[in-house]
């Protein structure tokens, strides 16, 4: 088995209102036992970085707790709200930023290629081209 592509799009916000919270959630979770698929890191440098910081949370601490607990979502929720340092500014401005982040040229090509779209120049964002990188990963994986 080639393991679980996560489908939870990063343009997904919890009760918490934070963009990207439940896909991570989900992949740190299937890592932890052992189904996260094996070309999809469980905590990455993008988005799963920008989340970490724009909460206030250890990388470390919150992937422990993550793995050891298998914590449901809402229980990781509030975790989040007991161990982070954030307010709804905070939320707000890391939410601004993921909606507003833009794959590199090569990285649009690659994905709408891959998904059998031209690159017209409609579709930049890195939400919309990680969801149809996610959805294409699942249909060859099937």
């Amino acid at each position: 088995m080639a393991g679980m592509i996560p489908t939870i799009s990063s343009g997904v916000a919890g009760p918490l209102g934070v963009l990207h919270l439940p896909r991570f959630w989900s992949k740190v979770l299937m890592d932890a036992k052992g189904v996260l698929h094996e070309d999809y890191p469980a905590c990455g440098a993008g988005f799963d970085q920008m989340v970490l910081d724009g909460l206030g949370l250890d990388k470390d601490t919150t992937l422990a707790y993550i793995s050891d607990n298998s914590p449901t979502y809402p229980q990781f929720e509030a975790w989040v709200s007991e161990n982070g340092s954030f307010d709804q500014a905070a939320v707000e401005e890391l939410n601004a930023a993921i909606a507003g982040y833009n794959h590199d040229d090569d990285t649009r090509g690659s994905i709408l290629g891959a998904s059998g779209i031209g690159d017209d120049g409609s579709i930049l964002d890195a939400v919309n081209l990680n969801n149809l990188d996610d959805w294409y990963e699942l249909h060859a994986s099937l």
